[in-house]
């Protein structure tokens, strides 16, 4: 499945699917004035955008989008470690796919494969409206 980010917040911070399938997706993000926080570092916030855009992608592929759509409720993230260039890579595992809500834990790495941030998102699924 293609998956388009052009104009959305993916786009703008650089962001590039590396792998979609129902049970993973890896999105690749670089470190760089667009994801930086004014210190030079990561921003937090980028990584949170990472992860949640994992999760979602994956949530995506889970669900009947002609019948359903999904919207994030809940994340949470500790970041571990941290990064002033080069890339890092988000890896969502669902933990729990179900008829209303899904449950994804995310892993961002750097290209050392250290871990610079884990994340769990909740992914609600609604019915779509009747036109």
């Amino acid at each position: 499945m293609d998956i388009s980010i052009q104009n959305t917040l993916m786009e703008a911070l650089g962001m590039e699917v590396i792998e979609a399938r129902p049970d993973k997706v890896i999105l690749k993000m670089p470190v760089d004035h667009r994801t930086h926080q004014p210190m030079g570092f990561l921003h937090g916030g980028a990584s949170v955008a990472l992860a949640e855009s994992a999760a979602s992608i994956g949530s995506f592929l889970n669900i009947d989008p002609e019948r359903q759509q999904i919207f994030g409720i809940e994340i949470n993230a500790n970041h571990t470690k941290s990064i002033r260039s080069g890339f890092v890579y988000g890896t969502a595992i669902p933990h729990h796919r179900g008829k209303t809500t899904m449950v994804w834990e995310i892993r961002i790495e750097g290209e050392d494969h250290q871990l610079i941030s884990i994340s769990r998102c909740t992914v609600g699924v609604v019915s779509r409206q009747s036109s």
